[in-house]
């Protein structure tokens, strides 16, 4: 078992990063402003390829918190939500 007091965890939220004991729960890349989960099968195959610079990737502690620094859902690993934001937008 991980003892996440220990840890400090970089994440993004409205005013900017901080740190946290608890780590995100979704991930998202700066540059095309998406998030999606942490095991999405594109961003990983993404980065293993190197197609998603690892520079740019952004951890979030949950969707509220990705939506409200402009990101939006992932087409491939967020499926319902993206359709719903493709509405809505």
């Amino acid at each position: 078992m991980v003892d996440h007091e220990d840890r400090r965890y970089r994440l993004l939220g409205p005013d900017g990063f901080y740190w946290s004991t608890e780590p995100g729960t979704l991930g998202g890349h700066s540059r095309q402003k998406v998030y999606g989960r942490l095991d999405c099968p594109v961003a990983l195959s993404l980065i293993r390829r190197g197609k998603f610079k690892v520079e740019y990737r952004v951890f979030f502690k949950d969707a509220g918190t990705a939506k409200a620094c402009g990101y939006r859902p992932c087409g491939a690993c967020l499926r319902d939500e993206y359709r719903h934001w493709k509405r809505s937008g």
